[in-house]
């Protein structure tokens, strides 16, 4: 990833260091300056707001069935949840949240009645987990979602004169079979009364209406967000989407579609195409006869040149907003080529188990972005990923929120209102530093994501094949050019490409290839253009959200190998073998 000039605040002191936010100027408003308070006041002092939010949790739910197995009745102290708890996987509540789906109204795991369940996006192993959620959830959500702009206008100014062309989706929700909603985390708030409600604020001024939000059919959502973005052109201060496959799928929509969109625009009357009623009727109130921006995006999109097309479509577009951390880092350099190098602003940390945290510093590169964990929003634990690796990982090694160490990587564990108690997320986090007490961290991965590969030391033939697995890896970031350079690239290049990815892994692998000849050079196989497209549209076809959708880097769903095997055009060997001398030691040794 790219490094730029770090952002510094008003005060010269780079923000997020143990320093406060700088202070509130004279034009920031009274509800920024309240948000911002809340903020320093959250992370003052995090341990205690951290056993205060433990006790409620552990008062609120105290009568579960979950809680009573343990011996948990009555207790509501951090001492005696510690001693008694054990970490737990989605794999061991599944039980108890099967009998929840099923109808079972008792209180298992919640005190407080289970509303719906979020689901996550399945895009690896093809299946979704299902996570209790109860009421007052919506407004921690809505809390967080609140804090964003206040700390936005810090870095930029001027965010309350336009609009966000923010593409959001639902996805079509499904019923368990006792009567619960079971859909996306982001389905479940844009459904909410928070969201179709919300007070009028900058951060919520979005071009779409939300009628187009709120349509369940993907084409038709789109392209209404799309015709309206493109009326409200001259609005625009931000672009973005969830994720950055998010963006790159609406930029490659409008690729495909730009024609009828100009013709759309010309006329005043939106394409068949879109039958949605309640859509087209928020649209009309969008959409009227424009001839002369009818032109501008026939010329635009015509030329072939996609590079800088968000400017040059958006020109007062101040940053993107979008996810561009963890599995979305692949996707930073076509981001840049397609709005002409703009800032990418990363400004929450949540999943569909509860949300976590904000970037304090949204306008930092996103190879510096880290996130600060707001305390009030659920019990955070972290379990040192060295005693994870060397076989250990009980509960008697947490940490708590106010005691991890910078540098140090951990895997992330919460007790959540909902009733998560000490459930293991699988994010890797690394401490990065503290804003107030408040650590921050970068996200590193999703545990289980990087392979073990000494571990199957069957090279690339028989474990792999044996466990159905198939792992994605993509050349490095600085070879590309734009985004179909890929196309261009010789059989030798890429033959060279395989070996420096091998000299980039430890010397455990490199020993295993070199000294014991138990790993096999490494392939790489490149697939035909649009693949990954492909890829997303099958996980969406089986109900992957296009919000939460990521690409998978590593898959062992059958379905989703054999898609990537068919179209393969072209395999390529490590050429030489890497480099490794007796003697050296990985870290992992």
């Amino acid at each position: 990833m790219a490094v730029m000039a770090e952002v510094v605040s008003t005060t010269g002191a780079p923000l997020g260091s143990p320093a406060s936010l700088p202070p509130p100027a004279a034009a920031v408003k009274d509800a920024d300056a309240e948000k911002l308070q809340f903020i320093e006041e959250m992370t003052s002092d995090v341990d205690a707001v951290q056993e205060r939010v433990l006790g409620e949790i552990l008062a609120r739910n105290a009568d579960t069935e979950y809680l009573a197995k343990y011996g948990l009745i009555g207790a509501s102290d951090r001492a005696t949840f510690r001693a008694k708890v054990p970490m737990a996987t989605y794999e061991d509540l599944q039980p108890y949240i099967r009998r929840i789906a099923d109808g079972d109204r008792s209180p298992i795991l919640s005190g407080h009645p289970v509303s719906e369940f979020l689901t996550s996006s399945g895009t690896s192993a093809g299946e979704r987990k299902l996570m209790p959620t109860i009421e007052d959830e919506l407004n921690r959500r809505q809390l967080l979602y609140s804090l964003q702009m206040p700390v936005m206008n810090l870095y930029v100014p001027g965010m309350d004169k336009g609009k966000a062309l923010h593409f959001l989706f639902v996805k079509s929700e499904t019923k368990t079979p006792g009567g619960l909603a079971a859909r996306p985390v982001l389905t479940s708030y844009y459904k909410s009364n928070h969201f179709k409600n919300r007070p009028f604020d900058a951060y919520n001024n979005y071009t779409s209406p939300t009628a187009a939000i709120l349509c369940a059919d993907a084409f038709q959502s789109m392209y209404a967000q799309m015709v309206c973005g493109l009326c409200q052109r001259q609005d625009v201060l931000r672009v973005g989407a969830v994720f950055a496959s998010g963006l790159l799928r609406a930029i490659r929509f409008l690729q495909l579609n730009w024609e009828q969109l100009a013709d759309d625009i010309e006329g005043g009357s939106l394409s068949p195409r879109v039958t949605d009623p309640s859509v087209r009727e928020a649209v009309a109130g969008i959409l009227r006869p424009d001839p002369e921006l009818a032109e501008l995006v026939r010329s635009e999109c015509s030329k072939g040149d996609w590079a800088g097309i968000i400017p040059r479509i958006w020109p007062n577009t101040k940053y993107l907003d979008v996810i561009v951390t963890g599995a979305m880092a692949q996707y930073i350099p076509t981001l840049k080529y397609y709005s002409g190098g703009l800032p990418m602003a990363c400004t929450m940390y949540a999943s569909s188990e509860c949300y976590f945290g904000l970037n304090l510093r949204p306008m930092c590169d996103p190879s510096e972005v880290s996130y600060t964990l707001m305390p009030n929003m659920c019990y955070f634990e972290f379990l040192p990923m060295d005693a994870a690796a060397s076989g250990g990982g009980d509960a008697s090694q947490l940490v708590d929120l106010a005691r991890v160490e910078v540098g140090r990587e951990y895997e992330l564990v919460i007790t959540t209102y909902a009733g998560l108690n000490r459930y293991r997320v699988g994010d890797v986090l690394q401490v990065t530093g503290f804003h107030n007490t408040a650590p921050q961290f970068r996200f590193v991965r999703r545990k289980n994501v990087l392979l073990s590969i000494e571990v199957r030391q069957d090279g690339r033939g028989r474990a792999a094949a044996r466990r159905g697995a198939r792992v994605r890896a993509a050349p490095p970031a600085r070879r590309r050019r734009g985004p179909a350079a890929g196309a261009a690239v010789d059989r030798e290049t890429l033959d060279r490409c395989c070996l420096e990815m091998e000299e980039a892994l430890n010397t455990v692998y490199r020993q295993s290839r070199v000294a014991d000849g138990s790993i096999g050079p490494l392939e790489i196989r490149v697939v035909r253009p649009g693949t990954f497209e492909e890829l997303m549209d099958y996980a969406i076809s089986r109900g992957a959200s296009i919000n939460q959708y990521k690409v998978p880097r590593c898959v062992t769903f059958p379905p989703i190998i054999e898609l990537l095997d068919s179209r393969v055009v072209s395999t390529h060997f490590s050429p030489a073998l890497p480099h490794w001398t007796p003697g050296q030691r990985s870290h992992s040794d």
